[in-house]
């Protein structure tokens, strides 16, 4: 018998089934999962112009969860030695050896391979192919060419998160519309000024950890120039949506508002940068935490506007 077929004679107690549950639950990142779907559904009432059948719904949210499950599960596996030099990754299943890296893969395949075959079974086969499209482009695309690579890492790598409005649409509609590549876009470019301040917070970590992300090769003052551009170029793509869809005035008026609020903290961001004011100041997390309420505030609107439609002009 070898050393590693010999068990200690001390051994550890097995986990619990709830903490390996619990384990498996966070190879998934539910939080992130939770921000996919706020976007999802929305998405689906529009595509409908009205309440889209709650049994389509239910199957289009439980696929797009083993989906992003999947990829969220594979970007554990491949980033498990980065995960151990940042403070706020380093409690990661795969680093606490809560859950072996094989198992973990075993996991991940399994859940896209279910996934898929949910979305052609049970939803179309183009809803399918966009899901197994949105699992490559974060577990290839993002996790292993782009995000250790270059600094526009989050930019073309965030474009995975933009899939679940196209899944959305493409389940109600079988096809993929023009309101369904604004709502793209208006994710893609939301994308980098909802993570950047993120990685300014903790950009010594990534720093540590090797990855070249924007504020860790960037001065302040360049981030939040970029962060500012991004901004609005999104506030602009969410105004688009009003004679492409078309949209109301419920949606007209929480897109300017909301916008008008995010190009507002964006500025004050940058502002602070410019002056060299510390983290503690810039508070670079507001606009973070804040872009999450915009989206949240501005995919409401979308799923709310076609059933109070009120015309504009």
């Amino acid at each position: 018998m070898t050393t590693l077929d010999s068990t200690p004679a001390f051994a550890a107690p097995a986990p619990s089934w709830r903490r390996t549950l619990a384990a498996y639950v966070a190879l998934t990142k539910p939080r992130i999962i939770e921000l996919l779907l706020v976007t999802t559904v929305p998405t689906m009432f529009l595509a409908q112009r009205g309440v889209p059948s709650w049994w389509l719904v239910l199957v289009t949210l439980v696929g797009g969860t083993l989906s992003a499950g999947s990829a969220n599960a594979y970007n554990m596996v491949y980033d498990r030695d980065i995960d151990a030099h940042m403070g706020r990754t380093s409690n990661r299943p795969l680093v606490t050896g809560a859950v072996t890296p094989r198992a973990a893969v075993v996991f991940a395949t399994a859940l896209a391979v279910t996934s898929t075959a949910w979305f052609a079974l049970l939803v179309n086969p183009l809803s399918a192919a966009l899901s197994l499209g949105a699992i490559v482009l974060y577990a290839v695309g993002y996790t292993m060419i782009l995000k250790r690579r270059t600094a526009q890492n989050i930019v073309w790598g965030g474009a995975a998160g933009c899939m679940p409005v196209l899944i959305g649409w493409s389940a109600v509609t079988g096809s993929v519309g023009w309101p369904a590549v604004v709502l793209f876009l208006i994710i893609f470019f939301w994308t980098p000024p909802h993570y950047w301040p993120l990685s300014m917070r903790f950009k010594e970590d990534y720093a540590t950890a090797g990855v070249p992300m924007l504020p860790v090769v960037e001065s302040n003052v360049v981030v939040g120039r970029q962060i500012v551009a991004y901004s609005w170029v999104m506030v602009l793509v969410s105004l688009t949506l009003i004679p492409v869809a078309p949209m109301g005035w419920l949606y007209a008026v929480a897109a300017v508002a909301v916008g008008g609020l995010f190009l507002a903290e964006a500025h004050r961001l940058l502002r602070a940068a410019r002056t060299g004011a510390s983290m503690a100041v810039m508070k670079p997390m507001r606009l973070f935490h804040f872009s999450i309420t915009y989206v949240t505030v501005l995919f409401l609107a979308v799923a709310l506007d076609p059933l109070l439609y009120l015309a504009i002009g």
